[in-house]
């Protein structure tokens, strides 16, 4: 059975509650660094390595930000691990993400207290700063989005987090609940014994669970579904050709932000960025001949196409690659509508489990028939 904490809060306080419960962690050795979302400065929050329980007093989670996936920090620090305990705080898309990692062998979480919270969406970061300048705070945002009310002026949240249906994370050791928490209340749940061990340790009051979190949790998953499948339907709508999809993509400069920014883009060298790609000036003229006219740069259709077919089983829908896009092109939709068929293709979730084997990672004799065409 999980075991709870509550953490009560006046108003603006609740960071100053959460940095309670980290300085605790950090300071009675459940951990030797905290991996959390801060504040820097007045404007602007990013994620931030805490090794002082001096220092978490800028500690602010639910800030609806996300400027990097930290599942892209959580490789970084871990890949070649320090061998020094690390509690992650980390969205839920965030940690789905790590787990596909794990698996591609670019995380270790052998040192790692994984510490999910409640995500009720994100705005993309130059809306955040407006929001900042509006006003706006962690309490008011979990206030307005448990009510429904994500819209501020003329912004709201990430088109991504309108149709994800993980509000709440999974493969965690702690997690950080505000769904159901109601209005000046999170609850820390222990999931695992080591999430319990922590939280013992940080010297917070040990309480009952959230009531109604559960309903809370399915009623917001029961409401991105079905705009999930809403969005699938009028993306797929719109580009069932080839024609149709180049027009969605005809801003494209091939920047490559979008693989940069990709959480599980796991290539170590993207064959994009070789000199495979390094046309000579006789084969532009070639192609232009052919047709009368070539687009300039020429192949980005084969650029997004080769991203699909690489990472569409272990896309998790963080919308990170539209929030990279210089020049607004809404990416999200065509990976998550390909990884929507590829994942159902191969009864594989993406972050699901660490231990669910990545589909192209093994082989089985007896499956996709109507692909490789053998006989049963």
């Amino acid at each position: 059975m999980a075991t709870f904490a509550k953490l009560s809060f006046n108003k603006d306080e609740l960071n100053k509650e959460l940095s309670g419960f980290f300085k605790g962690i950090l300071e009675n050795g459940a951990v030797d660094a905290v991996l959390a979302p801060m504040a820097q400065g007045k404007k602007g929050v990013r994620l931030s390595l805490v090794t002082s329980a001096a220092n978490t007093g800028a500690v602010d989670p639910f800030a609806p930000v996300a400027a990097v996936s930290g599942a892209k920090i959580a490789s970084s620090l871990t890949a070649r691990p320090s061998g020094r305990k690390v509690a992650m705080v980390l969205r839920p898309c965030e940690i789905r993400a790590t787990v596909e990692l794990v698996k591609l062998k670019q995380v270790n979480l052998d040192d790692v207290l994984m510490i999910g919270m409640d995500c009720l969406g994100r705005y993309e970061n130059t809306d955040f700063t407006k929001f900042q300048e509006q006003g706006g705070t962690s309490e008011s945002f979990l206030d307005n989005a448990q009510a429904g009310k994500t819209a501020t002026g003329d912004f709201d949240v990430a088109g991504a987090c309108k149709i994800c249906e993980f509000p709440a994370a999974d493969n965690i050791d702690l997690r950080l609940c505000a769904i159901g928490s109601g209005s000046g209340a999170v609850h820390i749940e222990a999931v695992t014994e080591k999430g319990k061990a922590a939280l013992e340790k940080s010297g917070v009051k040990i309480g009952d669970a959230p009531a109604g979190r559960d309903e809370a949790v399915k009623k917001l998953v029961a409401v991105r579904t079905e705009a999930r499948d809403k969005k699938f339907a009028e993306f797929r709508a719109e580009t069932d050709n080839f024609q149709a999809l180049g027009e969605k993509l005809s801003a494209c400069i091939n920047c490559y932000n979008c693989r940069v920014a990709c959480p599980v883009c796991y290539c170590k060298e993207c064959v994009f960025v070789t000199d495979t790609f390094r046309h000579t000036g006789d084969q532009f003229m070639m192609w232009a001949d052919k047709g009368g006219l070539l687009k300039m740069p020429n192949d980005t259709m084969f650029y997004h196409l080769t991203r699909i077919t690489h990472m569409s089983l272990f896309c998790v829908g963080c919308g990170q690659c539209t929030s990279a896009c210089p020049n607004d092109i809404d990416l999200m939709p065509l990976f998550r509508t390909s990884a929507d068929k590829t994942q159902a293709k191969f009864s594989y979730q993406a972050g699901r489990s660490v231990e669910e084997e990545q589909p192209m990672a093994g082989f089985e004799a007896d499956e996709l028939f109507e692909v490789t065409g053998q006989a049963k």
